[in-house]
C-alpha cells in the first residue's frame, strides 16, 4: 500500500500545480470548449480523489497490507479503542487530515448548492414581481433598469432569461436575438451546475491558487460554449458587437454575482475580450482525433485514482 500511497501523492501534487496551469495558460481550450471543460472537471475530481485517497492509504499503512483491509481492521479498533502496536502519530494524522478534507470539500459543496438554490427561489419570486415578460420571447422578463444587463435565473422547474430595460434600447433586433440565445444557453447546458462546483471547490479551499484559476477558467468556456450556441442563430460579428456593447458597460457574472469589467484583457473576470475576438477571428476546432486523445486523457484521469485505490 506504501507504493499506491505515493503514487496518489504523484498525482494528487500533478493535478494541484502543474497540468491545471499548463490548461489555464493552453490556447488550444478555446478551439474546442467542450472537451475543455470536460478536462477540467476531471482534473478537479481525480486531484481531490487523489489527494484524499493518498492520506488515507499512508494513514492505514498500519491497519493492513491493503486498503480495504486496513479500513476493517481500523473500523475493528474504534470499536474496541484500540490501535496497532505499530501505529505511528504521523499515521494518525494522516487519517485525521483525510476525514477532515473529504468532509470539509463535501459539505461545503453541500452549502454552496443550498446557498445558491435559496439566492435563486428569493431572486426568482422578487423578479416575478418587478418584471414583465418579453413580448414574443417565451420564459424571457424586462425588468426596469437603465443599465445594459442580460443574465439567466435557473430553476428546478421554472426558469428565466432576465434583460433590462437599457439593454432592449441599446442592442438592434439581431443582437438581442444573440443575447437572449446565449442565456438560454447556459440554462439548456446546465452550466449553472458546473460553475456552482467550481465556486465550491475555491471557497473551500481559498487559499489554494489552483481552484481560483480553475473557476475563472471553467467561466470563460461556459461563456464561450453559450456563444457556440448563440452562433447558430446569428452570424459571429454581430454577437461579437452585441457582447462588447453589453460588457463595455456592465457585465453579469454568470456565476451569480455582478462584476465590474476591470482594465486589460488579462484580468481574471474579463469574460469579454476573449470572446470578442474568438469571435472576430475564430479559431480552427480540434480535429476529431485530438478531441478524442483529450476526452480520453479525462476519462484516464478519472480512472487512475479509482484504479491505484481499488489496487491498494
Amino acid at each position: 500500500m506504501t507504493v499506491t500511497a505515493g503514487a496518489l501523492l504523484i498525482v494528487a501534487v500533478l493535478l494541484a500545480g502543474p497540468v491545471p496551469i499548463w490548461l489555464s495558460t493552453a490556447d488550444w481550450p478555446a478551439r474546442s470548449p467542450a472537451v475543455a471543460l470536460v478536462l477540467w472537471q476531471s482534473i478537479a475530481l481525480a486531484g481531490g480523489l487523489s489527494m484524499i485517497g493518498s492520506l488515507l492509504s499512508f494513514g492505514l499503512l498500519p491497519f493492513g497490507e491493503n486498503l480495504f483491509d486496513g479500513i476493517r481492521s481500523l473500523v475493528g479498533h474504534l470499536f474496541t479503542g484500540t490501535l496497532p502496536p505499530d501505529t505511528s502519530f504521523g499515521a494518525v494524522l494522516m487519517l485525521g487530515a483525510a476525514l477532515i478534507l473529504g468532509s470539509h470539500l463535501l459539505l461545503n459543496l453541500a452549502a454552496t448548492f443550498s446557498r445558491a438554490e435559496r439566492q435563486h427561489r428569493r431572486h426568482r419570486h422578487l423578479i416575478g414581481l418587478l418584471s414583465e415578460p418579453l413580448p414574443h420571447h417565451a420564459g424571457t422578463r424586462v425588468i426596469e433598469h437603465d443599465s445594459p444587463v442580460a443574465y439567466c435565473l435557473p430553476g428546478a422547474s421554472r426558469s428565466a432569461t432576465v434583460l433590462s430595460r437599457g439593454l432592449l434600447r441599446l442592442l438592434d433586433a439581431d443582437q438581442l436575438r444573440a443575447v437572449i440565445a446565449h442565456e438560454r444557453a447556459h440554462l439548456l447546458q446546465r452550466h449553472h451546475l458546473v460553475l456552482l462546483a467550481f465556486k465550491s471547490w475555491n471557497s473551500a479551499l481559498p487559499w489554494f491558487p489552483i481552484a481560483n484559476r480553475a473557476e475563472n477558467a471553467v467561466a470563460l468556456l461556459v461563456e464561450m460554449l453559450a456563444d457556440d450556441q448563440a452562433r447558430r442563430v446569428v452570424d459571429d460579428r454581430t454577437l461579437a458587437t452585441a457582447i462588447a456593447l453589453v460588457g463595455s458597460a456592465h457585465q453579469v457574472d454568470p456565476r451569480g454575482t455582478d462584476v465590474e469589467l476591470a482594465d486589460g484583457p488579462d484580468h481574471p473576470f474579463d469574460l469579454v475580450t476573449p470572446r470578442v475576438r474568438r469571435l472576430i477571428s475564430p479559431p480552427v476546432p480540434l480535429p476529431r482525433s485530438a478531441a478524442l486523445v483529450v476526452a480520453a486523457s479525462a476519462a484516464a484521469l478519472l480512472l487512475l485514482p479509482t484504479l491505484l485505490l481499488s489496487l491498494a
